[in-house]
């Protein structure tokens, strides 16, 4: 055995047991002590806000006491009316518990993580969840309408979660329907879904400004109503005087910014009636952002037809050129592929019925390669030519599984290898290069059966002759 080392013994190896056993003890009674103390707090913190008295609010206080914050987010009536009597302090910052996990600077150049906390109040909580009894009785204990611990007001707390008799408690009760977020925005710049629409009009009855602008942005409500495909928000704001040709930062209108957003199947009539409403208002289709798009470019981007026909309806300018030198048939030419259900060809054959450019020959077989699925798109674009040279790089630009598809359309399209257009499209193609641009004003109006006047507008057939 080395120096400096011993063998315990039984008994001594007991007595250590016997001790660790103690501190055990010790360390559990010191917990339960702790917790009893604890509980003893909370409930002399609400005795004393029972005993406060005072007509005013008092001013805001953090609370950590989660006895008041479970009341808040279950919406306890019973329980808040027992937590804030009369004179009770009701000016309360929380600061929840989760949240996103952010980097944060410790010092000395040191970050970590850590859960980003945003600073609520008892009248966040209740308007955003729709508790209107409690935000009621917040109100009328004198919480502070307009308190924004975390940069945003209760309004647009309510406004951003649609509770509308929220928003009217707290308009009633003097807040300022005007107030600015952290964000730069208003409460009516929240109200992005259909259903803010009845808190739009909550905010407007009470002196909202109807052209007021966000900070970063520049938007005003109508932008963001036109972004977000809200029909009754347009109509609405258009009621209340909003200004259609307003532009933003970007040089957007709200019309631009209609045609410009992203636009699925089931979204094309929504953006296309919100166009409706604002062409309808007078706003102008000739408007161009910074690059030089106009809504008739960004219509075509996002392949939508019946917007398109309504602005040229309106005038649009079908070969107006962006900074990258491309008009709107560049632009509906490069989304074909992704687009096909959104019917591109209906906006290809009214690009060219109203005297667009054509694509250049040469680039014809690329263009076949990238619009190949959609036939129709391929059959209104060669119709547009009295003639054509079609090669071998043709046939190779339309893959297989295409082919097969669509067999019959382009064996029609490659057979014209060997033989010439017919004299009937030939007539065609003269008719239409005589009137230019003018094919879509002066072909209906001819004395000519409808199947001839389809057929001058470049009607669909299925092939190509």
């Amino acid at each position: 055995m080395s120096r400096g080392s011993f063998v315990f013994t039984p008994m001594a190896l007991r007595s250590l047991e016997l001790d660790e056993d103690m501190l055990e003890r010790y360390k559990y009674k010191k917990q339960l002590a702790s917790h009893h103390l604890n509980s003893y707090m909370v409930k002399k913190e609400i005795r004393n806000r029972a005993l406060l008295r005072s007509d005013t609010a008092l001013p805001a206080a953090v609370c950590q006491d989660v006895v008041v914050q479970n009341a808040l987010y279950t919406g306890d009536l019973e329980a808040m009316q027992h937590l804030f009597p009369r004179g009770a302090t009701v000016n309360l910052i929380i600061e929840p518990q989760g949240g996103d996990m952010r980097w944060v600077a410790t010092g000395e150049g040191l970050w970590s993580l850590s859960y980003e906390q945003e600073l609520t109040t008892p009248l966040h909580i209740t308007a955003g969840r729709g508790f209107a009894d409690c935000l009621r009785l917040l109100l009328q204990r004198g919480a502070n309408v307009d308190l924004s611990p975390g940069g945003t007001t209760a309004l647009h707390e309510a406004c951003e979660n649609c509770q509308p008799e929220c928003v009217k408690l707290l308009l009633v009760h003097g807040a300022n329907a005007n107030a600015v977020s952290e964000d730069g925005l208003m409460p009516l710049h929240i109200c992005t879904s259909p259903g803010s629409l009845e808190c739009a009009k909550c905010l407007l009855q009470y002196g909202a400004a109807i052209n007021s602008r966000t900070i970063d942005e520049d938007d005003t409500p109508l932008h963001v109503a036109a972004r977000n495909g809200l029909t009754d928000h347009t109509e609405l704001y258009l009621r209340y005087g909003a200004a259609v040709d307003k532009q933003n930062n970007e040089g957007l209108t709200p019309l631009n910014v209609a045609c410009s957003q992203r636009q699925e199947v089931q979204d094309l009539q929504v953006y296309f009636k919100v166009c409706q409403m604002l062409l309808g208002a007078g706003a102008d289709v000739h408007t161009l952002d910074q690059d030089k798009h106009s809504p008739l470019h960004m219509a075509c981007k996002n392949a939508n037809p019946d917007i398109v026909d309504l602005l040229l309806a309106n005038g649009a300018c079908v070969n107006d050129m962006d900074y990258g030198g491309e008009a709107p048939m560049h632009n509906i030419l490069k989304v074909v592929c992704f687009k096909v259900s959104h019917q591109p060809e209906r906006i290809v054959r009214a690009l060219l019925n109203h005297g667009s450019i054509r694509v250049w020959p040469g680039a014809l077989p690329l263009v076949l390669k990238h619009c190949s699925e959609s036939p129709r798109t391929i059959e209104v674009l060669l119709n547009a030519y009295s003639h054509l040279k079609v090669t071998d790089t043709w046939v190779e630009s339309v893959s297989s599984e295409v082919y097969k598809e669509h067999k019959e359309f382009y064996d029609s399209v490659f057979s014209l290898a060997l033989t010439p257009r017919s004299l009937q499209h030939l007539a065609r193609c003269k008719l239409r290069n005589f009137l230019e641009g003018r094919v879509h004003k002066v072909v209906p109006k001819l004395d000519l059966p409808t199947y001839i006047k389809n057929y001058l507008l470049l009607e669909y057939r299925g092939y190509i002759h």
